[in-house]
């Protein structure tokens, strides 16, 4: 809508027409036009794995957008405390929250009020990911393969060990309690605040084995420093390809893979949730970005917004069934 110098429309009547002018104009040139720039939530601390994603994706982003992207560290509680913020931002299409699995599909099951719900709070902008949670081990112990670490636990430790987790009441706690239940030894979860500081206790042997994705343990693993012994999914991850999967190791119910996707409050009009997945879609072709995210131990898949939201379904029913059959009370 365009008005002449002479005609100077009633104050409600130009609120509407700028509204509608945002609308068809999209995220893009009115945060350049505002200088406002896109939010980018993050629920875990800088340097670990999710960081490095978000910041991999954000530096291109803000190219192909037009527009400055800031990556957010909302670090705690397992992603919760970003998902609340994501929740509480205005849904003007300048707030993103980038997440993979545990703060969508499995907080609002193992969390009594995690004070978001996904279904309703949420809109899914687009997937760009999925990789493998995997059990590593420290240089504190000998072991290279699980059934070496089972045998240590069992010879060193009296059967009874603990196994960091990046959060309380994750995948890897289910994980550690599979495994725990399997090769009849008493190995318990130890928590953190995200999968960086476990990492470092690792790297400094206070403890003796973790579980967290791929990203957070890959460049330690090809330094020798850590030794990744077990991965979760149908098939070994191609970053992997000597490391067997809970399913080869007797196993079940552990083929899904967790998912990396961007996500906005609802409310964000649709015209700017397509901006993003376009713009996403665009940066995910470059070939440095992929050969970076794989390098990670990202298998790199565009998903549009009706596809992720189906994967997110799917993923969230499978565990809600192995965390019901487990006898997990929520926290």
């Amino acid at each position: 809508m365009v008005f002449s110098m002479q005609q100077r429309p009633h104050p409600v009547r130009r609120a509407l027409g700028v509204g509608l002018f945002v609308a068809a104009l999209g995220l893009a040139g009115v945060a350049q036009a505002q200088g406002t720039p896109v939010r980018i939530l993050v629920g875990f601390p800088a340097g670990a794995g999710t960081d490095a994603i978000a910041r991999t994706l954000g530096e291109k982003l803000k190219d192909v957008l037009g527009v400055p992207v800031v990556v957010e560290n909302r670090a705690g509680a397992g992603g919760q405390i970003a998902a609340q913020a994501l929740k509480a931002a205005p849904a003007d299409g300048h707030t993103l929250f980038l997440s993979h699995d545990h703060s969508i599909s499995i907080l609002p099951q193992v969390v009594k009020n995690p004070g978001f719900n996904p279904a309703t709070d949420f809109v899914p902008v687009a997937g760009f990911a999925t990789f493998a949670n995997v059990l590593a081990v420290s240089g504190g112990t000998p072991a290279k393969s699980i059934d070496e670490y089972v045998k240590w636990v069992r010879t060193q430790r009296g059967g009874k060990e603990t196994i960091g987790i990046p959060a309380p009441a994750s995948i890897p706690e289910f994980l550690v309690k599979m495994i725990s239940e399997k090769y009849k030894i008493d190995v318990q979860p130890a928590p953190y605040r995200g999968s960086a500081p476990m990492t470092a206790d690792m790297l400094g042997n206070q403890i003796t084995a973790g579980i967290a994705s791929v990203p957070d343990f890959i460049e330690n693993h090809k330094a020798g420093k850590v030794r990744i012994v077990a991965s979760i999914g149908a098939k070994r991850q191609a970053v992997l390809p000597n490391v067997p999967t809970f399913t080869e190791l007797g196993f079940s119910n552990l083929e899904d893979l967790p998912y990396y996707g961007i996500f906005a409050p609802v409310g964000t009009p649709q015209p700017v949730i397509d901006k993003y997945g376009e713009a996403l879609q665009k940066v995910l072709a470059m070939p440095d970005v992929k050969q970076k995210l794989t390098t990670m131990g990202l298998t790199v898949a565009y998903e549009p917004q009706g596809q992720f939201a189906g994967r997110v379904r799917s993923y969230t029913q499978t565990w809600e069934r192995i965390i019901q059959s487990s006898g997990f009370k929520p926290l």
